[in-house]
C-alpha cells in the first residue's frame, strides 16, 4: 500500500512539473507574441510622425505639402505603397511555413514601417491631440479584450466565424461607399468596424493562445509568434482607425 502511495504521488508530481512547464512555455510564447506587435505598433507610429513632420511644412499658420509630401499623398506612389502592403502582408501569411522566423520577423516590421508611410495621413485630417487619446483609448481597449480572449473558458470559433463573414461585408460596404459617399453609411461602416475589430481581438487571442504546443521546435514556435503578432497588430490598427472617425477632432 505505502508503495503504490508512493508511485501515486510520484505520478501526480510529474502532472504537476509537466504542466507547470507546458503554462511556463505558454506565457513565455504570449509575451513574445505581444513584444512583436507592440514593436510594429510602435515602428508604424514613429514612420508615420517622421513622414508627416517631412511631408508637411507650417506656413503662416497654414499647412504646406512639401514636394516629398505630394510624392507620397499622391500620385503613382501612394498606389504604389497600397499594393506594396497588401502584397507584403498576402505573402506573409501564405509562405511564413517556409520562411526563418527572424526572416518573418523581419518583413512583419517592413510591413509595419510601410503601413506607417500611408497612415501619416491621418494627421492631415484629424488633429495630433485628438489621434494620441484615441490611441490610449485603443490600447486600452484592445488590451482588456486581449485578456478576454486569453482568459475565458468560452469557445469563441462560432463567434469568429460570424465576425469573418462581417468583416468581407464590412468590406462589400467600403468600396460601395467610395462611390457613394454616404454619411449614413459611413456612419454605419464606423460602426460595425469597431464592433467587427473588438470581437476579432478577442477571438484571435484565444486562436492565438491555442496555436501553441509545447512540443513544436523553437522554428515553429517562432513563426507562430510572428503569424500571432502579425494578426493582433491588423486588429489594433483596424481598431484604431474605426475609433478615429468617432474620437477625432478633424482639421
Amino acid at each position: 500500500m505505502s508503495d503504490f502511495d508512493r508511485n501515486l504521488a510520484t505520478a501526480r508530481s510529474g502532472y504537476r512539473t509537466d504542466q507547470v512547464a507546458i503554462d511556463a512555455g505558454l506565457r513565455a510564447y504570449m509575451i513574445r507574441v505581444y513584444n512583436y506587435m507592440a514593436s510594429g505598433v510602435a515602428l508604424t507610429g514613429i514612420v508615420a510622425w517622421l513622414t508627416y513632420s517631412a511631408a508637411v511644412q507650417d506656413v503662416g499658420g497654414r499647412l504646406v505639402l512639401t514636394q516629398f509630401g505630394k510624392a507620397i499623398y499622391g500620385g503613382p506612389a501612394s498606389l504604389i505603397l497600397l499594393f506594396g502592403t497588401l502584397g507584403l502582408v498576402f505573402f506573409l501569411s501564405f509562405r511564413i511555413s517556409r520562411l526563418q522566423p527572424s526572416t518573418a520577423l523581419g518583413l512583419f516590421m517592413l510591413y509595419a514601417g510601410l503601413l506607417g508611410l500611408m497612415l501619416s495621413s491621418i494627421f492631415l485630417s484629424y488633429t495630433g491631440a485628438s489621434i494620441t487619446r484615441t490611441f490610449f483609448i485603443s490600447a486600452a481597449s484592445f488590451g482588456a479584450l486581449s485578456l478576454y480572449g486569453y482568459s475565458t473558458e468560452r469557445d469563441l470559433s462560432p463567434i469568429g466565424s460570424f465576425l469573418v463573414m462581417g468583416l468581407f461585408g464590412l468590406i462589400l460596404a467600403m468600396v460601395v461607399n467610395f462611390f457613394l459617399k454616404s454619411t449614413g453609411l459611413d456612419f454605419a461602416i464606423s460602426v460595425i468596424g469597431v464592433l467587427i475589430f473588438a470581437g476579432l481581438t478577442a477571438w484571435d487571442t484565444q486562436k492565438i493562445k491555442e496555436m501553441y504546443s509545447a512540443n513544436d521546435d523553437g522554428t515553429v514556435t517562432g513563426r507562430k509568434a510572428v503569424m500571432g503578432a502579425l494578426t493582433l497588430y491588423l486588429d489594433f490598427i483596424n481598431l484604431f482607425l474605426f475609433l478615429l472617425r468617432f474620437l477625432g477632432d478633424r482639421r
